[in-house]
């Protein structure tokens, strides 16, 4: 059996203090170290790092898939089905504002797949998405 590390992923952001409200806060992820250019976060158990670099910062361009506009540039975690629905649930009642709102992509096809996607505040897209069956992870 394979055990899958964390990733590490540095981003940019144009307000450190938003990213803090929004990743710690909002998202729950606890905070690691950080610096007046730079926080790093726990995002479920893989390690994000908030870079202040505005010019950088926003989504610009989106594909097709399955009926929507996905935004070409963005990260997220693959959770467990009742994780992503607490998720989902915990996002709604705070009224976020979902670029893909919570819903099931691919319904009835290989790759179904429970899916969101939101703006953190510098407009970097984030997608979380789970699978009743694991396997269709990769499936064709």
């Amino acid at each position: 059996m394979t055990i899958i590390q964390p990733f590490h992923l540095a981003f940019p952001v144009n307000d450190l203090a938003a990213a803090r409200q929004f990743y710690g806060v909002t998202m729950g992820c606890a905070e690691g170290r950080s610096s007046d250019e730079w926080i790093d976060f726990d995002f479920f158990g893989h390690q994000l790092v908030a870079h202040l670099a505005p010019e950088e910062c926003g989504h610009t361009s989106s594909n097709q898939v399955d009926g929507h506009d996905v935004p070409v540039k963005h990260f997220g975690v693959v959770l467990t089905k009742p994780d992503w629905d607490a998720l989902a649930k915990r996002l709604q009642d705070t009224g976020m504002k979902f670029i893909i709102e919570p819903q099931i992509r691919f319904k009835g096809q290989v790759g179904e797949q429970a899916t969101m996607f939101f703006l953190d505040p510098a407009g970097n897209a984030l997608e979380f998405k789970a699978f009743e069956d694991p396997s269709q992870l990769f499936a064709k």
